[in-house]
């Protein structure tokens, strides 16, 4: 799927801006991201939000590890035609574990650090809704780093009977120090070398509302406002935040819906 989506990004770069019927690609899953067009000056809408649409008419679609079966698209053409369609959204089977008897320490974070997490937490969620014109997901994606993969997306534990917040990304276990690459052409929109969960973390924003986090750096070698090509070294795998050792856990957001990373790849090198 993830060469499917690189055809469709080589073919609309030659459309240029001529009107044309509203095409999907991608997958239609929890957790997927789907790329359409449109004609340039047709208005899209997501179950209610308005989408933007490229001057080439390319937009994107996005959909959470628990979206509902189904979404409504909308696209009204400059002729004040409508186009309305019921998107069928398939459900995913995700890794549930269930571990009791931990401390409470190891379950909840101490009551010093909550401000904290807090305000972290706001900060990323108002990166998460920047809407930037540039596609520079256009590039298409590569694996950030080469490794086992060691978690998957949408997997969730149940600790001391308590569900925590399910894992939005993909882990890859790697020596601490591999370089961390640019999966994807993005700018840099938060370099940290200490988040309480996540360590040292970067945020690559590839435009219209799609980002890509990577967590648990070992160190960061690039700064908010850079702008990356795909291949350039962000920083390096690490243990940083709260982990249990060293891996890359790369997470992808389409404004707030969490997208699966696996489904814009080939598979792993040597898996």
């Amino acid at each position: 799927m993830a060469r499917t989506l690189l055809i469709l990004v080589a073919l609309l770069a030659t459309l240029g801006g001529a009107a044309a019927e509203t095409t999907l690609q991608g997958n239609l899953v929890q957790g997927g991201l789907l790329i359409g067009h449109t004609d340039p000056d047709a208005t899209v809408v997501l179950d209610g939000r308005i989408v933007r649409v490229d001057s080439d008419g390319v937009f994107l679609l996005g959909f959470h590890r628990d979206a509902p079966a189904s979404a409504e698209l909308t696209v009204t053409a400059p002729d004040g035609s409508v186009d309305r369609r019921s998107l069928t959204i398939a459900a995913r089977a995700y890794d549930i574990q269930r571990i009791d008897g931990l401390p409470s320490r190891m379950v909840t974070p101490p009551p010093e650090v909550t401000e904290r997490i807090r305000r972290e937490n706001a900060r990323i969620a108002a990166l998460r809704e920047v809407d930037r014109p540039e596609s520079q997901f256009r590039s298409g994606f590569v694996w950030p780093a080469i490794g086992r993969i060691s978690g998957v997306y949408g997997s969730q534990r149940i600790l001391n009977g308590e569900p925590r917040q399910p894992h939005y990304g993909v882990d890859v276990a790697a020596p601490v120090g591999t370089p961390i690459k640019a999966p994807a052409d993005g700018l840099v929109v938060l370099a940290e070398g200490d988040l309480y969960y996540t360590g040292g973390t970067v945020i690559l924003d590839h435009g219209h509302g799609l980002s890509s986090a990577f967590l648990h750096l070992d160190s960061v070698s690039v700064k908010v406002g850079d702008r990356l090509r795909q291949g350039d070294v962000l920083g390096a795998l690490g243990a940083t935040g709260r982990v249990t050792g060293p891996h890359l856990d790369w997470r992808m957001n389409w404004f707030e819906a969490r997208i699966d990373p696996q489904l814009l790849v080939p598979p792993m090198p040597g898996s």
